[in-house]
């Protein structure tokens, strides 16, 4: 279309492309809907994008007049291989989704239809998915998982495939895609009482695919959550986390649960929790196996957490290879990794210094690897921590036939 000249009020002002759906904001400027609903959905702008001014109400109003005008500029050009944009579909509206869900509270037996129709109309936008979540779709689909919905409904995927699945675990799955506010997010555990203790329940007998969902769920629950709902985390919470993290569902599931957890252990006895229920174990078993750089950073960051209790403390010893996997990472991961490695080595020689512990620390490489850190070029706190650590046991540690000469050369000499 290069060679045809296009109208400049066809245009759609943040791309350059013809009209197809063109729609007003409450500033008077006519865009594209889908770029439009891009930058205020997806990109998650509240202004206008050409005028700068906030748009406090967000509605778009079809502008019939220069969608007629751009169908018929495309007829004339049709000799230039110009395609008539077809009349858009009307999008769906919050009174209609209002009455989806009234129909399904009231007649239970479209309670799968309602399912499916849900699942079809968040799919189809970021703004649909904000108007779901205005309508009430985030309480009803919660009502459906609290009540462990076993009724068996046909979806069909993306892909256009299908496969049959649980209602509560397909409401799981619309639940998730939703991409749940953190205000309603806030209001679903607050006005729900139990949710989250059903969300618990799925970590433990869901599918693998709904157990997912749950962890990324909880994570976000747990992270707009307010301190009492931190501190009243159940023990069941944290053993079903460890099944998760053990069991290896998905890296994204994975990661869910370590930020779960990092969320959780600074707050009242959840430390204690975590260790009773497996975490320090499992989560040094990981960092055996993995080097991915985030992945490596939150166990580390949770590995301090509970290093910070005498229990946690006990557990990263008790493993054959807590102390040498938590030095190997220093200066492997990144500056995030290596403070906090050096944070969880500062506490066990601090408060669980024993002599057979001061001497594995020689013998697994801990000690060198600390002169290492004084060497080379890492954030003065932590060179201050690798000081005191060494400092803290130098009359078990400063013999030069247990390090390395280039290393031992940086040992403190106080």
């Amino acid at each position: 279309m290069d060679e045809i000249d296009v109208p400049s009020h066809f245009m759609c002002p943040i791309s350059l492309q013809l009209m197809r759906d063109p729609v007003t904001v409450a500033t008077g400027i006519t865009y594209d809907r889908e770029n439009i609903e891009r930058w205020l959905f997806s990109c998650k702008n509240n202004t206008c994008p050409f005028t700068k001014q906030v748009l406090v109400d967000t509605d778009l109003t079809p502008n019939h007049t220069l969608r007629r005008l751009i169908q018929a500029w495309c007829i004339v050009n049709a000799c230039h291989g110009v395609e008539r944009i077809p009349t858009p579909k009307p999008p769906i509206d919050k009174a209609q989704i209002i009455k989806l869900l009234n129909d399904a509270i009231k007649f239970p037996q479209m309670q799968l239809k309602c399912l499916q129709r849900l699942r079809s109309i968040a799919f189809e936008s970021d703004r649909n998915k904000k108007c779901l979540e205005a309508a009430g779709a985030v309480e009803f689909l919660a009502s459906i998982i609290k009540k462990d919905e076993s009724a068996v409904i046909e979806v069909v995927l993306e892909d256009g495939s299908r496969e049959f699945t649980r209602a509560s675990d397909e409401a799981l799955s619309i639940l998730y895609q939703l991409e749940t506010s953190e205000a309603a997010l806030k209001s679903l555990v607050s006005s729900n009482y139990g949710f989250i203790e059903s969300l618990v329940h799925v970590l433990k007998c869901g599918n693998y695919q709904s157990r997912a969902y749950a962890a990324m769920l909880l994570k976000s629950i747990f992270q707009v959550a307010d301190p009492i709902q931190l501190i009243n985390a159940s023990p069941e919470l944290f053993t079903e986390i460890v099944h998760v993290l053990r069991d290896g569902i998905s890296q994204q599931a994975s990661k869910a649960a370590l930020k779960l957890l990092v969320e959780l252990c600074p707050w009242g006895r959840n430390r204690i929790k975590a260790v009773v229920a497996g975490v320090s174990h499992v989560l040094i078993e990981h960092l055996l196996d993995t080097s991915e750089k985030r992945t490596c950073e939150l166990i580390l960051v949770v590995l301090d957490q509970l290093c910070s209790c005498a229990e946690g403390r006990a557990e990263l010893l008790k493993h054959g290879a807590g102390l040498a996997i938590v030095s190997k990472k220093i200066l492997r991961v990144s500056q995030v990794g290596t403070d906090r490695a050096v944070k969880i080595l500062a506490s066990v020689s601090k408060f669980s210094a024993t002599s057979r512990v001061l001497q594995e620390m020689l013998q697994v490489g801990v000690v060198s690897k600390l002169c290492l850190v004084l060497q080379v070029d890492s954030s003065k706190k932590t060179k201050e921590k690798t000081r005191e650590i060494l400092n803290l046991h130098s009359r078990v540690w400063k013999n030069p036939s247990c390090i390395p000469a280039r290393l031992f050369s940086s040992y403190p000499s106080s």
